[in-house]
């Protein structure tokens, strides 16, 4: 079992049907979101036994956001529930169908996640990532979780996924980022969130993320892989090598959730070819990289082709 943990959230998105006169306020649509929620939603799509680790509020979006968990096969027994609200994230999506994200988080029922009991001796491979690990107090309690089940020889994956709008200091932010690596086998994150985590412009280029990449390696991951939008995905391993695949050609409707399939995409293509653990991983053959991330780029591509995070499902990326 792979077990994911973090946040769930309500996206409120732009309605695609209701374009809002000018100065006037866009009708928002809620949509089930979350780095976390999207990545188990996706594996659970995808056919990998999954079971989303996080707390959720007792209110309606809660409920549906446990009902959209069940309905993709995700085990829910890990979710913890609490009086509080529901975080919400109101989305703006560009004219590229790339989306920015504004936040709604004081008091929410997802930062006040308790580290749990330990997990069962089923879980193989732990995912973390985006807010859960930056708002506290909860944020402390997924770290916790990271640590314990890296010792205990769990595979750990991770996404940053960078809000930085949500991050009051950047450099403490970036030095406890830094701390989490000796704990991880697998670091995915995109191009725009390794130059932002190693202090780089926006415009510092592939040479500046490679070269964090490589230092990032050397503190513990046994590979990272980086996404870079429809240039595709590349991997680098702690033996040195490196491998770049193009993104698949589609028409673009929005961008959300494509970071969080490929999250699930890897774990779930990983696990099929033997290599959730940390020797396997290190040492994959360049052969095999190319299919896992073929297979990203094939699963992020069918979720950018459709609107709000809908990943793919097995059947879909067979056909």
């Amino acid at each position: 079992m792979i077990v994911v943990a973090g946040e769930a959230l309500i996206d409120l998105v732009p309605s695609p049907q209701e374009p809002s006169p000018q100065g006037q306020l866009p009708a928002l649509l809620p949509r089930r979101g979350g780095g976390p929620y999207n990545t188990a939603i996706a594996l659970g799509r995808l056919g990998s036994p999954t079971a989303f680790c996080s707390r959720v509020s007792a209110d309606a979006f809660g409920e549906s956001l446990l009902n959209g968990l069940r309905g993709s096969g995700v085990d829910t027994s890990l979710v913890q529930r609490g009086p509080e609200p529901t975080t919400l994230a109101v989305a703006d999506i560009g004219p590229d169908g790339s989306a920015g994200y504004g936040f709604y988080v004081d008091g929410t029922a997802d930062r006040l996640f308790t580290l749990p009991p330990a997990l069962p001796e089923t879980v193989r491979a732990l995912s973390l990532g985006t807010c859960s690990l930056v708002l506290e107090p909860g944020a402390s309690a997924y770290e916790a979780l990271l640590q314990r089940e890296a010792r205990r020889g769990v595979f750990t994956a991770l996404d940053p996924n960078v809000r930085p709008g949500l991050i009051l200091d950047p450099d403490a932010y970036r030095a406890r980022f830094r701390s989490w690596l000796p704990h991880l086998c697998l670091l995915k994150l995109s191009q725009e969130d390794a130059l932002w985590l190693a202090g780089a412009g926006p415009d510092a280029g592939r040479g500046a993320v490679t070269a964090a990449a490589r230092e990032w390696l050397g503190a513990g991951p046994a590979a990272i892989v980086i996404t870079r939008g429809g240039a595709g995905l590349t991997v680098l391993t702690q033996g040195g090598g490196e491998l770049t695949v193009p993104g698949e050609r589609v028409a673009v409707v929005d961008t959300i959730g494509a970071g969080d399939t490929v999250n699930a995409a890897l774990l779930h293509r990983l696990a099929a070819h033997g290599a959730l653990a940390y020797g396997p991983l290190a040492h994959l053959p360049a052969d095999t990289w190319e299919d896992v991330l073929r297979f990203a780029a094939r699963a992020a591509a069918i979720t950018c082709s459709r609107a709000g995070a809908e990943p793919p499902f097995a059947a879909e990326l067979a056909a």
